[in-house]
């Protein structure tokens, strides 16, 4: 099949428009060689492109070269089909409304998109709209206008000025000099210097309102890590207890079950990580770390100490160990540490302290290294007193077992 001029002038240019766009700067020589035409030929190309609103900069000389720069209006665009199907997927989620303002213009855009697409492509997004299902989240929606307006000012350092609503209902205004927006999950924080309390400040953007740039610019100062600020202050900051704890993992390792919104970790020198995180309940703290799934130690506060002490007593209650039930792995309430867990049962107790209950005061006892150094203080699972065999595993005196 033959080509006319046009149609081979046609494609050579799309070609062209899709070199430039895959790199910032094109020396001319080198385009003309990807195009297998004359550097007067890419000269000719490059002005119908100019022609049909592209704006292509061209620089003389011995290293000239071309480059598409930004224009006043958009230009038609360029997709392969792994784009096309990427810019699809996001006109539909943004189709889902959790921005507020978008899902009218996503559902037109989506249309045209979707239109223009080859049958290949159309089918794969046909499977993928018919498969899935949206669950709308708890999280209020923001306005796109809003995080417009948000953006521009963080890029432009700018001076804002808005309406702010904490968490528990009380309105304040602010003025702040904005710096980054940081979206985590199903919400959007702006992180901004407060000027009126000096420091650095997160901001749930859904709770902005009354959003006023004031024209005024500023130098910016020593900015913070922007995710790790928002991390630090969504995971504790909100809470009436914050914790410490040392869990015997590396970071990577309990990552999945601490995210950035929920804890921080941070790793330590010897195989262990510190994760803090925060509550309003310490039941909840308590039952998270169990669900982490690793040996860890309460640094603190104290009450959490004291919680996770109670709880230990409350589960050693619930499933009494008898002295004549046979067992592997660790048992919980032993001693915490960085110790490997030893497969037990009761012909093999070499090394090891007894198991048991003592008849008269109900305390249980827990099967642990003999030679376990003696420790004081708050541990992961009580108190570690020795005595001369058995390691008490009940709570120590004075605990609230009602919590």
């Amino acid at each position: 099949m033959s080509h006319t001029p046009a149609l081979d002038t046609s494609a050579r240019l799309l070609k062209l428009l899709s070199l430039l766009w895959s790199r910032r700067d094109w020396p001319g020589a080198e385009l003309a060689a990807r195009l297998g035409v004359t550097r007067r030929t890419v000269r000719r190309d490059v002005e119908r492109l100019r022609l049909l609103g592209y704006p292509v900069s061209a620089t003389s000389g011995v290293a000239g070269g071309y480059r598409l720069e930004a224009g006043a209006t958009l230009p038609p665009l360029l997709l392969d089909d792994e784009e096309a199907v990427a810019v699809a997927i996001g006109l539909r989620l943004a189709a889902g409304g959790a921005v507020t303002g978008l899902e009218e213009t996503s559902v037109r855009a989506l249309a045209k998109l979707e239109q223009l697409l080859p049958a290949r492509l159309r089918r794969r997004l046909t499977a993928l709209h018919a498969a899935t299902v949206h669950l709308p989240g708890r999280a209020a929606a923001v306005d796109s206008a809003a995080l417009s307006t948000l953006a521009g000012a963080c890029r432009d350092r700018e001076r804002l000025r808005f309406a702010y609503r904490d968490a528990s209902g009380v309105p304040s205004d602010r003025t702040v000099e904005p710096y980054r927006l940081v979206h985590a999950g199903q919400r959007w924080y702006l992180v901004a210097l407060d000027l009126v309390r000096d420091d650095w400040r997160t901001f749930r953007v859904d709770r902005i309102g009354a959003l006023r740039p004031t024209g005024a610019r500023f130098t910016p100062r020593e900015p913070p890590d922007a995710a790790a600020f928002v991390a630090a202050s969504v995971s504790t900051g909100p809470y009436a207890f914050t914790a410490r704890v040392r869990l015997a993992a590396p970071a990577d390792a309990v990552a999945g079950h601490v995210p950035p919104t929920v804890g921080v970790l941070e790793d330590l020198t010897d195989g262990t990580c510190l994760l803090t995180t925060g509550s309003d309940s310490l039941d909840a703290l308590v039952a998270h770390l169990i669900l982490i799934g690793v040996e860890f130690e309460v640094l603190d506060p104290p009450e959490l100490a004291d919680r996770v002490r109670a709880t230990a007593g409350r589960l050693t209650r619930a499933a009494p160990v008898r002295p004549t039930d046979g067992f592997r792995g660790r048992v919980p309430g032993s001693v915490a540490g960085p110790q490997a867990e030893t497969a037990v049962d009761r012909n093999d107790l070499s090394g090891h302290e007894p198991v048991g209950r003592d008849e008269q005061d109900g305390l249980g006892y827990v099967l642990g290294p003999a030679d376990a150094p003696h420790r004081q203080g708050r541990g992961v699972l009580g108190e570690h007193r020795r005595p001369p065999l058995l390691r008490q595993a009940g709570p120590p005196r004075g605990v609230d077992h009602a919590g």
